[in-house]
Formats: structure tokens, C-alpha cells, sequence
């Protein structure tokens, strides 16, 4: 096989060499498993499903009426994923109505605490974040007015 060359479509080791100053340190090819990963987790659904499993056991139900404008289609799909990727654990339990609890896999748990340092960075920077925006949509208006004259 030639130098260079993928192993399979999603191997992405050694495909990218940016150097030591690496504005990235994963491929960015759209069939990179690394990215397909950081896909799935960090979609708003995901992010959302996981933040709410911390420590505890949901049913569907639970999930859903916590996640504000999630369908109940786009819940099924995230949940099925994040099981798939081994983070997010589906009990069956045998009774009449079945009842489904979701829980985090230790692997799922894992994921939580880095999680959790996002929101926290969101939380400490948010003041920041809202005075760009102002700032932004003030320059842009501006601009759109002056395109418009």
C-alpha cells in the first residue's frame, strides 16, 4: 500500500500532517471516523440527551418533555446513535407497558465531564459572547444601510 495512503476510507491516522502548530488534530475529511464522532456528540440533541442522563435513569418520555423543540423522531434517532457509539445504555424492563429507561454508559460518563466544562465555560463567558453580538449586529446593520443607499 502506498505512503500515505488510508487503510480503510474512515482511517484517518497520518492522512494530515500540519506540523507541530496544528490548528487541527484530527482529519477533517467527512468519512474521518474522528469526525463523525465529534459529529454525533456534539450536535445540539446529543450534547442536550447527555447533559440530562448525568447520574441518573430517564424514560423516553422524561427526555423528551425536558428537551425543549426536540421531535419525538429526531429523540429516537439521537438515542438509537449514542447507543450505537456505546455511550447512552437502553433497559428494557418486561412489564405491560413496556417500560425504557435511558442511563450513560461509563464511557457516556466520561463524555459528561467534558461537557460540563463547556457549559461552564459558556456560563463564564456568556456576558462576553452577548456584547459581541451587539457589537456585530450593529456593524452589520450599519452596512446593510449604507449597501441599501
Amino acid at each position: 500500500m502506498e505512503e500515505g495512503t488510508p487503510k480503510s476510507p474512515s482511517d484517518c491516522a497520518g492522512t494530515v500532517d500540519h506540523g507541530d502548530a496544528a490548528p487541527f488534530q484530527w482529519d477533517t475529511r467527512e468519512d474521518c471516523q474522528v469526525r463523525q464522532i465529534l459529529d454525533r456528540i456534539a450536535d445540539k440533541w446529543s450534547l442536550l440527551v447527555i447533559a440530562l442522563l448525568d447520574n441518573r435513569r430517564l424514560r423516553f418520555t422524561e427526555l423528551r418533555r425536558e428537551i425543549d423543540g426536540v421531535s419525538q423522531r429526531m429523540l429516537t434517532v439521537t438515542l438509537r446513535s449514542l447507543e450505537r457509539d456505546g455511550l447512552v445504555k437502553r433497559t428494557v424492563h418486561p412489564v405491560v407497558p413496556p417500560r425504557v429507561e435511558y442511563e450513560l454508559t461509563p464511557l457516556g460518563r466520561t463524555l459528561h465531564t467534558t461537557i460540563q466544562s463547556l457549559v461552564t465555560w459558556t456560563e463564564e463567558h456568556r456576558e462576553e459572547i452577548a456584547h459581541a453580538r451587539t457589537a456585530y449586529d450593529t456593524r452589520a446593520a450599519g452596512a446593510a444601510e449604507t449597501t441599501a443607499s
